[in-house]
């Protein structure tokens, strides 16, 4: 089903994460339900392995539980997360049937060399999913920031109108700004016990 980018009532579920390098064992990821006009809707929550390779299944039972269908576009702060986890982007959109915009703010020389280096056990298996979830396109917003964006199942233009669209100020769109800072106050909250 086409996006209709200049719907008011545009929904996005933007997804961020946080953890302690060297400390956690586990990244809290926190997903944000957020219309267009900047009204927050929704939250999902879950972890996943630092260093492992669950983010991709993890994204998705956080959409299953939100058991909703009104929900219009996918937003990820990064395709590879929690230290080196890659989250499969294609895999991610067939099963949610979202379209996903998937966005970074730095340019990168690649990744390759760290997943030989970390794991020699599957890194051949990182390696083709990263390379599966293809380049990277700069996209110039509307605030004069560049964002490096994978997107799925919406032409460029499209999923510039998006960003756009959730781009109040700055590079990061407020699904992914709110999603990222819920999680890393959950990760700095040394009194708060949370289990999923």
């Amino acid at each position: 089903m086409p996006v209709r980018v200049h719907k008011k009532g545009i929904r996005a579920l933007g997804i961020s994460e946080s953890f302690v390098k060297g400390v956690s064992e586990s990244s809290i990821l926190v997903g944000v339900v957020m219309r267009a006009d900047m009204m927050v809707d929704g939250f999902t929550f879950s972890t996943v392995k630092v260093g492992g390779m669950d983010a991709t299944q993890k994204i998705i039972e956080m959409h299953q539980a939100l058991n909703r269908d009104d929900i219009n576009v996918l937003l990820l702060n990064g395709c590879v997360i929690s230290w080196y986890n890659v989250i499969d982007l294609h895999h991610l959109t067939d099963v949610t049937g979202l379209p996903l915009i998937c966005v970074t703010y730095k340019e990168s020389e690649g990744l390759e060399k760290y997943f030989k280096k970390y794991f020699p056990e599957d890194w051949q298996h990182r390696i083709e999913v990263y390379q599966r979830n293809g380049p990277r396109t700069p996209l110039r917003l509307h605030t004069g920031h560049v964002v490096h964006a994978r997107f799925l199942n919406v032409s460029e233009e499209e999923a510039l109108k998006l960003l756009n669209k959730f781009t109040i100020h700055g590079a990061v769109p407020e699904p992914l700004r709110i999603a990222r800072l819920l999680a890393r106050s959950l990760t700095k909250s040394a009194s708060t016990k949370i289990t999923f």
